[in-house]
């Protein structure tokens, strides 16, 4: 079994042919979803679609693109609300992006500490979007380990060094399709680390990899991820395929499938 644990199958891009996408996921041997909220209305729509399939799951999250200004209170109580419901397995995506000039690193903190203190509320894992802000990323993990922080870095891009750090605080690294570009850091990070450390993911529609990259993604293309974790780590497919599943399952404490 494939699993595609950060695919935002619920979003508009899908729209229009959302039944077909789900067929040829099957049809490559996709057998776990997970699909992320960003804010409140992307988080319902997660949780709507998680509960018409039975290998759909869903995140409540706060995208850091979301606190572009500090974020209202109203917003914080209606996530709450919302990650209590059926087949919510984390809070997530969260987290910091510095990327862009325009960044509010301020009121990006209060939301991502807010996030992780109600995942610790509810004891869930946490899945984690950081971009060029690795070092503030650690810095408040650490400061609010009383959470009892632990999840996954979706979609890492950082180094050796950060895989390291992030692996000793409990950490999984998903891996999405840019392990297939030439000048991705994530052959060298897999070479390095433990395969129990990895999940893989498509962030569909984002990301597609080598020979779809510009197109939409689709999470039946996780299997080239997992394929190419195999040849990095020189196993066989199958191995690799089932640890990732195992890793998954774990993680996010889900049923047996």
């Amino acid at each position: 079994m494939f699993v595609d644990a950060h695919c935002h199958l619920s979003f508009p891009e899908f729209a229009e042919d959302r039944r077909e996408v789900i067929d040829r996921l099957k049809g490559a041997g996709v057998g776990l979803l997970i699909d992320p909220g960003t804010d409140v209305e992307s988080s319902k729509k997660s949780i709507e679609l998680a509960a018409s399939f039975d290998f759909i799951y869903a995140n409540v999250g706060l995208h850091p693109h979301e606190a572009a200004h500090p974020v209202e209170e109203s917003v914080f109580e209606e996530l709450a609300k919302l990650a209590r419901s059926p087949k919510v397995v984390a809070i997530g995506e969260i987290g910091l992006d510095y990327h862009y000039a325009d960044y509010n690193a301020k009121a990006q903190e209060e939301a991502f500490r807010q996030m992780l203190r109600l995942a610790g509320t509810l004891d869930l894992p946490v899945v984690i979007h950081c971009r060029d802000a690795w070092e503030d990323m650690l810095r408040i993990l650490d400061e609010e380990q009383h959470s009892g922080v632990r999840g996954m870095m979706h979609c890492f891009s950082g180094d050796s060094s950060i895989a390291e750090r992030c692996i000793k605080k409990g950490f999984k690294l998903s891996i999405p399709g840019t392990v297939t570009y030439k000048r991705s850091l994530l052959p060298e990070v897999i070479s390095q680390v433990s395969l129990q450390d990895l999940l893989t993911e498509t962030d569909a529609p984002y990301l597609a990899p080598v020979p779809y990259r510009g197109k939409r993604n689709e999470p039946a293309w996780v299997r080239m991820v997992t394929e190419s974790i195999a040849q990095i780590k020189r196993i066989p497919l199958e191995e690799a395929e089932e640890g990732v599943a195992h890793n998954t399952v774990e993680l996010f404490n889900l049923p047996l499938l």
